[in-house]
């Protein structure tokens, strides 16, 4: 059978999926325009003391890396959910009798997301305004910290108004 049969015939199964994991439902809150909105002020406000930077300066360049993050977090976060669900929550979910909605593997998406969102925006400032925010360093730190901020707004958002996939 040819490659592209193959894939062709696979996609009904790839659109009917019905595999979930905490991941995607905090991706689809991520992406809600209050959400996004919320994030943005945040980390509008506390960007600009630890940059130094101006009032044009801040919304430029926060406003420039959450594109960036928010177009690479559409497959970064849920496949970071996916690799989770593998190491380590294959094992304490196996240890524990759990499922993948448990409390443990929930903090982890809220961190794994942040990190996410934190690795991605540190990269772009360094690679586009040539700001040095490099892991480990105090900044980057403080800059994931405001990421579990900025995504803390649609995580408890999910337990306030559950999402429906």
């Amino acid at each position: 059978m040819k490659f592209e049969k193959i894939i062709f015939l696979s996609i009904p199964t790839l659109l009917v999926a019905d595999v979930v994991w905490p991941a995607l439902y905090l991706e689809v809150r991520l992406f809600s325009w209050w959400a996004i909105g919320l994030g943005l002020v945040v980390e509008y406000f506390l960007i600009k003391p630890l940059l130094k930077l101006t009032f044009r300066q801040t919304i430029l360049y926060v406003t420039t890396v959450n594109i960036i993050s928010a177009i690479l977090g559409i497959i970064l976060i849920p496949l970071g959910g996916i690799l989770w669900e593998i190491f380590p929550a294959g094992i304490y979910n196996y240890l524990f009798g759990w499922g993948t909605f448990n409390p443990v593997t929930w903090g982890g998406t809220l961190v794994l997301a942040a990190w996410i969102n934190a690795m991605v925006e540190g990269l772009a400032y360094n690679k586009i305004f040539k700001i040095k925010i490099i892991f480990k360093s105090k900044e980057f730190w403080y800059l994931f910290l405001i990421n579990i901020l900025s995504v803390s707004f649609a995580f408890v958002s999910i337990w306030v108004y559950p999402v429906h996939l």
